[in-house]
């Protein structure tokens, strides 16, 4: 099993394919299985990281709260343990605050495709998503939450399939709260202006957990961000309209691999 370290916390990765690096970074409280429609369309072409937040999964646990410098640490042990010199970030609500915050910090970020994320963590009403993985009628209900009446009612099977991966990657109780106290103070609104990277911000347009306004904001501060809504998706966007989405994550990194070589 794959781990890097991070002083003392052990934290599980997984990587697959060859090519340009891809890292994903999870929402609070969920497991890398989170990226697995991602994971299944750019493996092969690119070579895709999926890790599990410290308080999540195969990851080490420890005590809270979890500040964000602790978990952009992380994900720089993640990114030097697979040799990354160029990666390129995608990462959902408090995935996505840590994403932005390493592209402000590190040298190893390319570029950054974020979901449900804005510029300030009071923004980011993340609540209705946990369920404990011990509930297995809870992790269903609290589906609704991330995704769309339509999408759960016209996929039935991929409802129940998710709720089996929950309950055997996502973080407890303990571990979530841990984690969502690093959006605590987080407000990247008078630095946003250092993130150069290219940044396409992409957002579902029924989103009840963060304003589709405040990803339009997001993109707006970015000196090269760009803003894209799906129309009636909820908060995992990229599960419910995923072929649209990996349509448009592999074009983007198609893009940017072609400049830079």
């Amino acid at each position: 099993m794959p781990t890097a370290s991070n002083g003392s916390v052990s934290l599980y990765y997984d990587r697959d394919g060859d090519g340009a690096p891809v890292v994903f970074v999870s929402e609070a409280g969920f497991g890398g299985w989170l990226w697995g429609w991602q994971h299944a369309a750019l493996a092969g072409p690119y070579e895709v990281v999926v890790w599990d937040l410290r308080g999540t999964g195969r990851s080490d646990a420890p005590v809270g709260p979890y500040t964000l410098e602790t978990l952009v640490a992380d994900l720089e042990a993640v990114l030097s343990d697979c040799g990354v010199r160029n990666g390129h970030l995608v990462g959902c609500g408090l995935g996505g605050a840590i994403a932005l915050s390493a592209a402000r910090s590190s040298n190893r970020v390319e570029t950054l495709t974020l979901f449900g994320t804005a510029p300030r963590g009071a923004a980011m009403a993340l609540e209705a998503l946990f369920a404990s993985p011990d509930d297995p009628q809870a992790l269903r209900e609290s589906l609704e939450a991330g995704l769309s009446a339509a999408f759960l009612e016209s996929q039935p099977d991929v409802r129940d399939g998710i709720a089996d991966w929950r309950a055997e990657g996502d973080a407890d109780r303990a571990g979530w709260q841990a984690q969502v106290a690093a959006l605590e103070g987080f407000d990247a609104t008078d630095w946003l202006v250092e993130v150069t990277q290219p940044t396409r911000v992409i957002h579902g347009g029924a989103d009840e957990l963060v304003s589709p306004a405040d990803g339009r904001d997001l993109a707006r501060r970015l000196p090269r961000g760009s803003f894209r809504e799906l129309e009636g998706a909820g908060h995992l966007c990229f599960i419910e309209r995923s072929r649209t989405v990996n349509d448009r994550l592999r074009g983007f990194l198609e893009e940017r691999t072609n400049e830079s070589t």
